[in-house]
């Protein structure tokens, strides 16, 4: 098809030549023919511009390509779905975007200074994306089905470095010091936790090192990532811990032989000032003016106290009675039980069956049920029987488990390359969530 519209072409323009010429082209194949001075236009030339004009025949131009435009912002005061995406959608449309992220997250907790962007096609909507927190954002694309909602990892490129450091007043400033962020040492103290007290036993000269995740956007450094292993000399003690995921799906540091840094349970639910009233088996009860066992801690706190769980374990319940009012129990392993009465209110998406991790906020103190004041009654059972908590043991967190230990046996090179010198970090770049 190509060579025959380019035969026709060259066809037509020869033919549309004046009679002169035509005669001209003919006889400039002749040896002795006279050139003439004319504006006749030669054969390669009409051949050149068939071909041109050919090839446009046979090649359609393609259409245009679609405009993806892309508005990001910031969650503002007072922002709702309706006020951010109005721009581009009717009310109706709005209510059924925010019918649709039900499930994922509910646009009704979204937070100011939260990043968010708006992706539109030729003008009109095609995406809502919306930063949850520093590791997901909700993603809602507009389908012909109508819209579809899914919570998605921010994807982060990943450095892995070894930090370290020599104590000369406090870690924040040795942290400081080498370069981090204060917020690197306030993980290395939860790490440690149980081991030291970074307050009173932090001596000069003592020493960290870290291998952890630094994280990047667009070239812009994002925070850290998980601290794979970490060391904290203490007055020439040494402390190791190594980073691993229980069965549960929850963070844990293990010492190289698998014991577990992390104690059981907190030494108390929430920040207090006082113990209002005791554990004991006999006590006036201050409404029912009758002796009664008080299997329980009072902590006296104002209304409103965030209350945490003590550690990780899963909501058995949560319910109100008419004595202990709003309350929230959570089964945690070896036999372990706690309760936390008389609550105000409870901390959003919480229910039963919902696993939680230690430190985690489960509700709120509050003077529901036979309560004479703002308080929080906290009591704990082991199988069955109530324990004193102020007195109960607290053992460590559950060992690794024998597969844990052969990961272990890795992640223990991660610090014996270092020789315990404070060197340039050594970096490895990846992709990660």
């Amino acid at each position: 098809m190509f060579v025959v519209a380019v035969v026709l072409v060259v066809a037509a323009a020869y033919s549309s030549l004046t009679p002169s010429q035509t005669e001209q082209i003919a006889q400039s194949g002749s040896e002795n023919a006279t050139p003439v001075a004319t504006s006749t236009v030669s054969p390669e030339v009409l051949v050149a511009s068939a071909t041109q004009e050919a090839q446009a025949i046979s090649e359609p131009a393609l259409p245009p390509q679609p405009v993806v435009e892309v508005f990001n912002g910031k969650i503002e005061k007072g922002a709702t779905a309706s006020t951010l995406l109005n721009k581009w959608l009717t009310k109706a449309e709005v209510y059924q975007l925010a019918a649709a992220t039900d499930k994922a997250f509910r646009l009704t907790k979204i937070r100011r200074g939260r990043p968010y962007r708006v992706v539109t096609t030729d003008g009109e909507f095609t995406r809502f994306e919306y930063e949850i927190d520093n590791d997901q954002y909700l993603s809602v694309a507009k389908t012909d089905e109508g819209f579809v909602a899914e919570c998605k990892d921010i994807k982060y490129d990943i450095i892995t470095e070894r930090v370290n450091g020599i104590i000369a007043s406090s870690l924040y400033e040795a942290m400081t010091a080498s370069g981090e962020k204060p917020a690197l040492a306030v993980r290395i103290g939860d790490i440690f936790g149980w081991e030291i007290d970074f307050i009173r036993d932090i001596r000069k000269n003592d020493s960290f090192t870290a291998v952890v995740e630094k994280r990047y956007r667009d070239g812009k450094f994002q925070g850290y990532g998980k601290i794979l292993a970490a060391r904290f000399v203490n007055q020439g003690n040494k402390y190791e811990g190594y980073y691993l995921k229980d069965k549960d799906g929850f963070t844990q540091y293990y010492t190289a032989d698998g014991k577990n840094l992390r104690r059981a349970f907190l030494k108390a639910p929430l920040k207090f000032t006082r113990i209002s009233s005791k554990f004991t088996n006999r006590r006036l009860h201050p409404i029912l003016k009758t002796y009664r066992p008080h299997h329980g801690v009072d902590y006296a706190a104002p209304r409103g106290t965030p209350v945490y769980a003590i550690g990780n374990g899963k909501i058995v319940k949560v319910s109100r009675s008419r004595g202990a009012g709003k309350y929230v129990k959570i089964r945690h392993s070896n036999g372990y039980e706690s309760a936390y009465l008389h609550l105000s209110r409870f901390a959003r998406g919480l229910k039963v069956g919902k696993k939680v991790k230690q430190g985690q906020l489960i509700a709120y103190v509050g003077s529901t049920g036979y309560s004479t004041g703002p308080h929080l009654d906290f009591r704990m059972k082991r199988n069955g029987k109530y324990i004193n908590p102020t007195r109960a043991t607290n053992p460590r967190a559950p060992k690794a488990t024998k597969e844990q230990l052969t990961i272990l046996k890795e992640k223990v090179e991660l610090l014996r390359l270092d020789n315990d010198t404070a060197q340039a970090p050594e970096q490895v770049v990846g992709k990660g969530a």
